[in-house]
């Protein structure tokens, strides 16, 4: 009687055995860590899944185009390297064009600030020249219109330059008009030192004199 029951607890932990090896085997094929597809492909349709069929490249054929496909996705990241180096360079291109093109702009805008305030300052020139030379054809004017000693005294009173716009103008509108010019009697009447300063200042035609 109890050989029969060791007996029987053999052939069930056998059973249980060859159970756990089917069930392992089952498991590893379905992963694809071994091949045993046509043993349990019954299994398989029974229960209703679909096996691992994903194979490692063990065969020459199988690792040359693994190999292949690597080499072509390393050209690709090496071509996507270049391209974006090339992207960076255009982009650092642009942006010293950019640069060169607001440096030259800055360079366009102060030389015509510096023209601008040239013409102005030449036009205040233009204006002051125009404004003494209507100054100067009044008292002109006025001068010739008083006594010679009257106007002497006023002439003796101003400063050198004016003194000499004075007597140029009048020598101009005297030959102007085809009259007599009065500057000659006016130097006469003038101090003999005076005249020398004036002579002297009027030969060297100075566009501009201090006092």
């Amino acid at each position: 009687m109890a050989r029969a029951k060791v007996l029987g607890k053999s052939i069930l932990l056998l059973i249980l055995i060859i159970i756990l090896v089917l069930f392992g085997l089952l498991w590893f094929d379905y992963l694809g860590i071994i091949q045993a597809k046509k043993i349990f492909a019954p299994v398989y349709r029974l229960a209703g899944l679909q096996p691992q069929t994903s194979t490692a490249p063990s065969s020459p054929v199988d690792l040359a185009e693994a190999d292949l496909d690597n080499d072509r996705f390393a050209k690709r990241l090496e071509a996507l390297d270049i391209r974006s180096e090339e992207l960076d360079k255009r982009e650092n291109d642009v942006a010293t064009a950019e640069n060169n093109n607001t440096q030259v702009a800055q360079e366009l805008e102060d030389q015509k600030k510096a023209q601008e305030e040239r013409e102005k300052t030449f036009n205040n020139q233009v204006k002051k020249y125009e404004d003494n030379k209507r100054n100067t054809e009044q008292i002109v004017q006025w001068l010739v219109g008083m006594q010679p000693q009257a106007a002497v005294e006023k002439l003796m009173a101003m400063p050198d330059q004016q003194v000499i716009d004075v007597l140029r103008q009048a020598e101009e509108d005297a030959q102007a008009s085809g009259t007599a010019s009065s500057t000659a009697y006016w130097l006469q009447l003038m101090p003999d030192e005076r005249v020398g300063q004036l002579m002297r200042k009027m030969q060297s035609k100075p566009t501009t004199l201090d006092e």
